[in-house]
């Protein structure tokens, strides 16, 4: 069985991400979806727990970062084309993301980031098989 990853970040408005999110055209598993999480399915492996501030807390004694000024962690997602890395961030910015720097073409590698409506930062890369063959 594959290990399947989960990870769980806090929201201010639970609706309005789902909405963004549904937007870039992610859907949500809806057996641990509800007014306190929405589980973001981005693969058959990997999922993101959509958490109100409020249920996130359960989880932690630490204070929640603001991930609007603080950079709590950088969620990279890998796509099959340069294509697909512009169609993904230019479907998150249309669904009212932000682009927090400048694609980066390393030749053999292109990637651009966005932050969804929380500030939490995405990283959509492409990375050429050919090159990695190689290594």
């Amino acid at each position: 069985m594959p290990t399947n990853i989960f990870v769980n970040l806090a929201v201010a408005d639970l609706p309005k991400s789902i909405e963004f999110f549904t937007r870039l055209g992610y859907s949500f598993n809806p057996q641990f979806t509800d007014e306190n999480a929405g589980c973001l399915v981005i693969s058959d492996t990997i999922y993101a727990m959509l958490l109100t501030k409020p249920f996130f807390r359960n989880f932690t004694k630490k204070e929640i970062a603001d991930s609007a000024t603080t950079a709590e962690a950088i969620i990279a997602l890998s796509t099959d084309s340069r294509a697909e890395v512009d169609a993904l961030v230019d479907k998150a910015l249309a669904a009212g993301g932000t682009e927090p720097g400048e694609p980066s073409d390393m030749g053999f590698m292109y990637s651009r980031a966005f932050e969804d409506l929380d500030g939490h930062i995405f990283e959509v890369l492409y990375m050429d098989p050919a090159h990695v063959e190689q290594q």
